[in-house]
Parts: structure tokens; C-alpha cells; sequence
């Protein structure tokens, strides 16, 4: 997978985006909940696209939400609507940040980035200590390798099943967050104060 094949893939998407995207409404709760999305906290969105889930948080009472995306369009629309948010068009792997967070979301995205290992890393050196990483989807595993055998095929990886990237979780993070069933996809972990 080519990174400028995964930024114009999405490119293409941004305009349409919104009116395609599928929400349930009790899925995205039980997301946040599990990923510590509360009032008070700095979140981190990982591949914000649009901006999906900005108004959750802002509704939840947070201090401030960052969002990240390498698509440009999906960056633009996502600071359209929420002038608010601080939207960074860019790599979230090589980009730097002024604050580290209490929160870091990476939601419908994590298949879209070619080394899980590499991006749990990375992301790792961006949460505070006892703060937490999410990596969610609001379907199945199943439901999510059927969505990517389509035109996405060529910009995503296969969804690692939910053990393993909570092994890759368990080098930086307590996994205190594993599920795998039919509606939903979710690992979380709270950050070691050691380990980065």
C-alpha cells in the first residue's frame, strides 16, 4: 500500500463522506466510554476524516480535540465544520505535537495504515501516562474485511484479529479492552508511566 494512493483514495471520498457514513448511535457510546472520551480530557483523532466524531466529543465536555488526517480535503471539510477543533493535515506517524493527550482515537481507520506495530509506537509516545489509545470500529471484523475486499482493497491491510493487536497494545499499554463480535471492533489500553 503507497501512502499517495491511501491520500487520494481518500481525496476522492471527502465530498461524500458524511452522507455515506453508517452511525449507531449506541456503538459510538460504548467506543467512547471504553476509550475514556470524557469531560476534561485532550483527545487525539487519528485519521479524523470528516471530523465523524468531533461533535461526540465536544458533547461529552472535553478540554480540546486535535484531529489528524493525511488526506487533505478530509482535513479541510472536518476544520469547515468544527472551527473549533485544531485539524492538522498530515502524517500522524512523523507529525509533531505541542501536548501530549489523554485520550487518542484511531475510529474506521486503523486498516488504512500499513504497519500496526509501527503506529501503536508512535502513537504510544503521544498519550499521556494513564491515558489511553483506542483503536475502534463500529462493525464486525468480518463486516470490515468484506467493506475492504471492494475498491478499498488497494488501500487497506487486513484487520489484525483483536489478540494480536492487543499484544502489540501490551509493549506500551494495560489492555484493559478487547472486543470482537458481531456489531463491533475494539482494543483500548491505558499508558504505562514506562515502556517509550
Amino acid at each position: 500500500m503507497k501512502q499517495q494512493d491511501v491520500i487520494d483514495f481518500f481525496n476522492r471520498c471527502a465530498p461524500w463522506w458524511d452522507e455515506d457514513t453508517v452511525r449507531d448511535e449506541q456503538i459510538i457510546s460504548t467506543i467512547l466510554d471504553n476509550g475514556g472520551i470524557k469531560q476534561g480530557v485532550d483527545v487525539l483523532d487519528v485519521a479524523c476524516g470528516t471530523g465523524v466524531l468531533f461533535g461526540d466529543y465536544l458533547k461529552r465536555g472535553v478540554s480540546s480535540v486535535t484531529g489528524i488526517d493525511i488526506a487533505d480535503k478530509m482535513a479541510q471539510i472536518a476544520a469547515s465544520k468544527y472551527p473549533e477543533v485544531k485539524v492538522i493535515c498530515g502524517d500522524v506517524e512523523k507529525a509533531v505535537f505541542d501536548q501530549k493527550f489523554d485520550c487518542v482515537m484511531v475510529y474506521n481507520a486503523f486498516p488504512h495504515f500499513p504497519d500496526p506495530e509501527r503506529l501503536v509506537a508512535a502513537l504510544a509516545k503521544l498519550v499521556k501516562p494513564g491515558g489511553k489509545l483506542s483503536v475502534a470500529h463500529g462493525m464486525s471484523r468480518a463486516d470490515l474485511l468484506r467493506h475492504h475486499s471492494g475498491i478499498a482493497r488497494s488501500v487497506s491491510i487486513e484487520l489484525l484479529p483483536e489478540q494480536e493487536l492487543a499484544e502489540i497494545f501490551s509493549r506500551w499499554f494495560d489492555v484493559d479492552v478487547v472486543i470482537s463480535n458481531e456489531r463491533m471492533y475494539q482494543v483500548s489500553g491505558i499508558r504505562r508511566s514506562s515502556g517509550v
